[in-house]
């Protein structure tokens, strides 16, 4: 019996139209997010809150979110996912769409599954039952989880001897890196704060230079598009694990000198590599952090990874904003530094490098 896998299925197909378009779906998010940012420091301040109210503000800004529920009818689930849950039917639906999409044919034979073991093509019919193309089948306690005991389950597989470190160093640098990129994006405006009411023996001083404020805030967010080509480049040159230590690294060199009051020119350049850096390495952690996990802990591995970087959004304004704001700049670049390094380090012992790896 001629079967195929998952791998096979996309490798014949290729890149085509229907990836293409789940990369725009995928980049809605970023979309949806840079619209409330905007919404929140540009044109709330300027125009919502001094017409309407702060209530009125904080509701348009959900208004970006809706952009992507008329997606969700319509996104197809993972066909290697449906394929670990036995959902062969399902998976092969996914697939045929893929094919229509792309204008490119399936290879022939069967969709199959190896759920981690070397299959004989010379067993019995019932040794190569998961091989047929039922609608659902019931799983086994080794390939599936129920409904009630998933969320342990995924936990405890995330935990397990295997992937225990994977997870635990992925938490740190997954805290480390939205503690820094959101940090430094509350560094543009204190510094500037910082450094004109310290200056002047002050504190809790509002600068007059709004102005110049918001022209820093956009200088140094066109520092993403740097970052993204510079982690696109080594990415595939040095590795996941290089590109992001030696990004966390340069990041670091960036914000020393930030240690001392500088110019606004030259603490605008070097907020700008800084937040390059930042957005270069969290790029990378999301593209590495899918390719340790098998399928069935993968979605919930990458989303309880992000939830625990979220903390380090929560807990950077109490160094970024509330140091700064009590005159302590050297103190507060020093706690970046130390989380940059560690966040490095902690990169260096990811046992795993899935460059040019295949996903399980």
């Amino acid at each position: 019996m001629e079967t195929y896998t998952t791998d096979n299925a996309l490798a014949a197909m290729g890149f085509g139209k229907f990836q293409a378009l789940v990369l725009v779906y995928a980049g809605m998010g970023w979309v949806a997010e840079s619209m409330e940012l905007n919404l929140l420091s540009f044109v709330g301040p300027l125009v919502v809150i001094p017409a309407l109210s702060w209530r009125w503000l904080l509701a348009f800004t959900a208004l970006p979110c809706f952009l992507l529920l008329p997606f969700f009818g319509i996104t197809p689930e993972s066909p290697r996912y449906l394929c670990a849950q036995n959902r062969m039917s399902d998976a092969t639906l996914v697939l045929e769409r893929i094919s229509k999409t792309n204008q490119e044919a399936l290879p022939p034979g069967i969709l199959t599954y190896n759920h981690g073991i070397e299959v004989d093509h010379n067993a019995p019919t019932y040794e190569i039952d998961h091989l047929l193309p039922v609608k659902e089948k019931k799983c086994t306690d080794d390939n599936a989880m129920s409904s009630k005991s998933g969320s342990v389950a995924a936990l405890r597989s995330l935990l397990s001897q295997n992937l225990r470190r994977s997870t635990l160093l992925l938490w740190f640098v997954f805290y480390a890196n939205t503690f820094a990129y959101y940090g430094l994006v509350l560094l543009t405006s204190q510094l500037s704060d910082a450094n004109i009411s310290c200056a002047s023996g002050l504190r809790y001083v509002k600068s007059e230079q709004d102005a110049s404020l918001y022209k820093d805030t956009f200088i140094t967010s066109l520092a993403e598009f740097p970052g993204l080509i510079v982690s696109a480049v080594l990415v595939e040159w040095l590795g996941r694990k290089a590109t992001m230590w030696c990004l966390l690294f340069t990041c670091c060199g960036f914000l020393g000198p930030l240690v001392f009051h500088q110019t606004e020119l030259w603490t605008t350049a070097l907020l700008f590599g800084a937040r390059a850096c930042a957005m270069g390495s969290f790029t990378v952690l999301c593209l590495y952090a899918p390719e340790v996990y098998p399928t069935s802990v993968r979605s919930t591995g990458v989303g309880i990874a992000n939830a625990i970087g979220r903390i380090g959004g929560i807990v950077c304004p109490l160094v970024a904003v509330g140091m700064l704001r009590s005159c302590h700049q050297m103190e507060a670049i020093v706690v970046f530094e130390v989380v940059l390094c560690l966040a490095a380090i902690a990169c260096m012992l990811f046992p795993v490098e899935t460059k040019g790896r295949d996903m399980n």
